[in-house]
């Protein structure tokens, strides 16, 4: 019962209120006797609406090699070389999303990323002594940011998690693994 109410929520905000929003953009001026301006009004809103409709439809394929080589370079992993995005993918709910995308690097790269993770201060060879649960902590929403820089046995990975200031707003939390056997970085953010 509650899943139906949910649906008829999302049905209610997300089709009525912008066909309702484009009729009120429409009658209004219309009835005040400016119907020219009423339809350019609702035809301007409709267009916005589509425009946002379309761009969350396809904002994995609108996603470039620069997008990619920004959010990188953000963890301070710089990337030099040409490479090649292999993949990309996000999901996204209500509250929460998730964006992870591969990309294959030069031997040069993939050695730059990983002097710089074990060049680190606080990098940990051990898997075992890393606190892999900075994305779970008690508090989400207070305190520091926290890097961390480890190595399991398939990668080595550079963590950031910065709490949001915010109750009820989520961290960021973003994971970039270098694989041990092949040329690949893989990049996953996480808002929850």
């Amino acid at each position: 019962m509650d899943a139906i109410i949910l649906i008829g929520l999302y049905i209610l905000v997300f089709i009525g209120l912008p066909i309702g929003l484009i009729w009120l953009l429409n009658f209004i001026p219309k009835k005040l006797g400016y119907p020219k301006a009423g339809k350019y009004l609702a035809i301007i809103f409709g267009l916005f609406v589509l425009t946002i409709i379309l761009w969350f439809a396809f904002e994995d394929q609108l996603f470039t090699k620069d997008n990619a080589k920004e959010l990188v370079e953000e963890q301070q992993i710089i990337l030099a070389d040409e490479f090649e995005l292999t993949e990309n993918k996000s999901t996204s709910a209500i509250g929460d999303y998730y964006h992870t995308f591969t990309l294959k690097i030069s031997d040069r790269d993939k050695q730059t990323a990983i002097s710089k993770i074990i060049s680190a201060d606080n990098f940990k060879k051990d898997n075992s002594s890393v606190d892999q649960t900075i994305y779970l902590s008690d508090d989400r929403y207070f305190g520091p940011k926290v890097t961390q820089n480890y190595e399991t046995e398939k990668a080595f990975v550079r963590e950031y998690f910065q709490p949001s200031g915010q109750k009820g707003y989520a961290p960021t939390y973003t994971r970039i693994s270098i694989s041990k056997l092949d040329n690949e970085l893989t990049y996953e953010d996480i808002d929850e």
